[in-house]
């Protein structure tokens, strides 16, 4: 990749990355506001990207690879899963308006992103080990429905609510044999 688009590429994640995290509303952050951001044209971005969602996407996937591994084997699968989801269910609060984006975006669904597939690809492993192979696809993708980005938001808002207790009690029921 020559210097300069490696560059620009960099400044507009990065420019994309900081208006997501500022936002009230990430549906609000437009390819415009990326750009001035970026000290870039609007046609860099769209010639780097095609278009905002695979430029989101592209964010996701990078910060999901930076901070989303997947923890060491715990004591059970039900720990390391639960440790998982934990840190996916803090990741999307650290990272509300880029996960948000994400999910929002029609073309950008979450389940297709390389960050998910890893994701519900450890989580299978880990039901299989735990209860059998028998629905621990669909079990893995109902324990990462219950941290969709839309579901963190709802919650935050949500006085009197504990989270990661009802996390910790659903994945402890999901991986009873």
């Amino acid at each position: 990749m020559r210097a300069d688009k490696a560059r620009n590429r960099e400044a507009v994640l990065a420019a994309v990355g900081r208006l997501l995290d500022e936002a009230t509303d990430p549906d609000e952050v437009s390819m415009d506001a990326v750009a001035a951001a970026a000290g870039v044209g609007k046609g860099t971005i769209f010639r780097g990207f095609g278009d905002r969602a695979t430029l989101i996407r592209t964010l996701y996937d990078e910060r999901v690879a930076r901070e989303l591994t997947v923890p060491p084997d715990g004591d059970s699968p039900a720990d390391t899963a639960l440790a998982l989801l934990t840190r996916v269910w803090t990741f999307k609060q650290r990272h509300r308006g880029l996960t948000l984006a994400l999910e929002r975006d029609g073309q950008g669904s979450p389940y297709r992103t390389a960050g998910y597939e890893r994701l519900h690809a450890a989580l299978t492993d880990l039901l299989s080990r735990a209860r059998g192979p028998a629905n621990a696809r669909f079990l893995a993708h109902a324990l990462l429905a219950a941290v969709r980005s839309d579901l963190v938001e709802h919650l935050r808002q949500e006085p009197g609510t504990d989270p990661l207790a009802g996390l910790r009690d659903l994945v402890h029921h999901t991986f009873r044999p």
